[in-house]
């Protein structure tokens, strides 16, 4: 066996650029075609001690000997790689993503956010954090953490509760097993999450003679398992034997490319569908079956639907709080659970008795051959589309301008909504956006939906959006990607608008300005709070004294996000407050679409302006005592909500 004498960086950068995953997609017309792509066709990094002479070298050497091996991308910020890195596995069904890179200590201790993310959605990231010498030659070493009971113990190791997947390299041999070890869940839709590989910076360095069969191409075939005939039987007799059947369909639906598998299923049966925040695309908004969100922030269609469902068929959704409303959506006495879905965690959630372990496409195509003939009653189709209908009027009454100084949030999707194209792509992450738009927005394309809110990460939104705009241009796809983001999220983590402004990606970007955290000052309301902590305002005191001084009463903070973006080089437009905005922000978006390169566009809205009631709870608990007249009333209607709650044992 030959072999190459190279160092673990070098080996290691080598054998990632030579990974392919293999998908076979089927098309709206039944064919199918193979799809091989590159699993990582590029790296994030910021360099420091842990991984310059490392990881770093070998991305320059790479670089220099065969261009194009394995790209490198500068980064601002380490949490916000990992966040490209979903946002492009989002848009590449799962199948490829990139790897982040980050140096010991701080560096590395930045990317945890990210981690958690990754693996809350599911959602495939190869995270390579560097750590402290593995020889503790020169120990302790510049940010090494020092604990006398453990002196091994590294921020890496933080990395663990937090990953897929996780090993160590601590000698140059242990990469070979490591390595492929990584990619095997990486490429598993049943286990794939943040998969780390923690480098110590002089291990990386080390040279090892590598096998040239590692460094060959490997393929790795993305798992499609069939139902098992057992399973889908019992389903089948369940999902007959319902007279009022749901489809709750999950991130799954899209990852496994079954979105026009569930469009013959519920246009051969007439079962309604009501999608999770993943979900959204699942099935386009017009058809007649898609009844949208589901849940706590969904719409009041979907949640009269699933209140009185016997049979609930969740497919490729974890059944989160948000979809079963802190499980209050449900409520019909004898409800039953079909629960489809790769990973068998997921798909016995609520002590489903009906369990199928299956890809989603493939078992969307199995039950419309077995339901064959099989229709919801006429009653229970009626009730279908009077719900939907009703909704569909709401909506259409929030999108129309109220001519106010400050237009409210619901206006300005509206406004957005109108202005994008039908395949353009909305993101949003965490704020009240994603409620709003999860009960609003009107998914026209699959792929045009992505709101990440497994962890509803504020920040996610700028750095996200980026690497989904990556995912697209990767596939030669000219779509707008637009970025809807409140000033709370912005402030959080808006680096990246570097990014895209040094490699000149097309990305449009509204920023949402209500000064304040507004979904938190809502909720803060409902539970007797009073928005308390919740605006942007100087600490002043009512009474003139300092030792009163709190942030309630001060003057609102005179933050002006339109000069920071247009700081970065970004192009900004700044919309004035007053009855133009809507105009403004439909023609802001037009020009934002027509330039080549990030646009960021700014305008002010009313916080106090609310979508329409969906019917959705979320159980957040309430101070039980209190001397608040406030809080004691938050309690009461507390108590009364939470009666509504079950077990939801299927």
């Amino acid at each position: 066996m030959s072999t190459r004498r190279m160092t673990v960086g070098q080996a290691l950068v080598e054998f990632l650029a030579h990974q392919w995953t293999v998908d076979e997609v089927v098309g709206a017309d039944g064919t199918s075609t193979v799809v091989r792509e590159r699993t990582v066709p590029g790296t994030f990094g910021i360099f420091g001690h842990g991984n310059v002479a490392g990881v770093g070298q070998a991305l320059l050497q790479a670089a220099v000997e065969e261009p194009g091996l394995m790209p490198y991308h500068q980064a601002r910020n380490e949490q916000a790689m990992v966040h490209q890195a979903v946002g492009y596995a989002r848009m590449h069904r799962r199948r490829a993503t990139y790897a982040s890179t980050a140096s010991v200590g701080p560096g590395a201790a930045n990317m945890l956010t990210g981690a958690a993310l990754a693996t809350a959605n599911r959602m495939p990231a190869l995270l390579l954090v560097s750590d402290t010498f593995a020889t503790r030659v020169a120990d302790p070493v510049l940010q090494q953490l020092e604990f006398p009971h453990d002196t091994g113990i590294q921020v890496s190791d933080a990395f663990r509760p937090l990953s897929r997947y996780f090993d160590r390299v601590q000698r140059p041999e242990q990469l070979f097993s490591i390595a492929l070890a990584a990619l095997r869940v990486l490429t598993d839709p049943a286990e794939t999450g943040a998969v780390t590989i923690a480098l110590p910076e002089d291990v990386q360095a080390e040279s090892i003679d590598v096998p040239e069969e590692f460094l060959a191409d490997r393929e790795w075939h993305l798992r499609r398992p069939l139902p098992e005939r057992g399973p889908l039987a019992r389903a089948v007799t369940a999902i007959r034997g319902a007279k009022r059947p749901l489809i709750v369909a999950g991130g799954g639906v899209i990852y496994s490319g079954a979105e026009d598998a569930l469009r013959r299923l519920v246009e051969a049966t007439g079962i309604p569908v009501g999608t999770t925040q993943a979900g959204g695309g699942a099935l386009i908004w017009d058809h007649p079956q898609n009844l949208g969100g589901i849940g706590a922030t969904g719409t009041a269609a979907a949640n009269a639907i699933a209140a009185e469902a016997d049979v609930v068929i969740g497919i490729g959704t974890r059944y989160s709080d948000f979809t079963t409303g802190s499980r209050t959506a449900f409520q019909a006495p004898e409800v039953t659970f079909v629960n489809i879905n790769v990973a068998s965690f997921d798909a016995y959630k609520h002590g489903s008795q009906l369990p199928v372990i299956a890809d989603a496409r493939e078992t969307l195509i199995a039950l419309r051959t077995e339901l064959d003939g099989h229709t919801v009653e006429s009653g229970y189709a009626d009730r279908i589309a009077a719900t939907k209908r009703e909704w569909d009027t709401a909506v259409d009454a929030a999108f129309v301008p109220t001519g106010g100084e400050l237009p409210g949030q619901p206006e300005i999707i509206g406004a957005v909504y109108a202005a994008m194209d039908p395949r353009d792509v909305i993101i949003q992450a965490a704020g009240s956006l994603p409620g709003d738009l999860q009960k609003l927005w009107r998914v026209r394309d699959p792929l045009g939906y992505h709101v990440e809110y497994a962890f509803s990460c504020m920040g996610y939104e700028i750095a996200g959006g980026l690497g989904a705009k990556r995912g697209l241009l990767a596939d030669g796809d000219d779509r707008d990607v637009v970025v809807m983001v409140g000033d709370g999220s912005y402030l959080m983590l808006h680096t990246e608008l570097v990014t895209a402004v040094a490699e000149g990606i097309k990305l449009i970007v509204i920023i949402i300005q209500n000064q304040g955290y507004a979904s938190i000052g809502h909720l803060s309301e409902t539970v007797g709070s009073q928005r308390y902590g919740t605006r942007y305002r100087y600490a002043e005191s009512p009474d003139g004294d300092p030792a009163h001084a709190d942030f309630e009463c001060g003057r609102f903070l005179p933050v002006d996000l339109a000069a920071n973006a247009a700081s970065y080089g970004v192009d900004v437009i700044d919309i004035a407050p007053g009855p133009q905005a809507l105009g403004d922000l439909s023609r802001a978006v037009a020009t934002a679409k027509a330039a080549s390169g990030p646009t960021v566009i700014h305008l002010h809205s009313d916080p106090f302006v609310y979508a329409p009631e969906g019917g959705g709870w979320w159980d957040v608990p309430v101070a039980e005592v209190s001397t608040m007249d406030s809080t004691r009333a938050a309690r009461a209607d507390y108590e009364r909500q939470r009666v509504q709650q079950r077990p939801l044992l299927g």
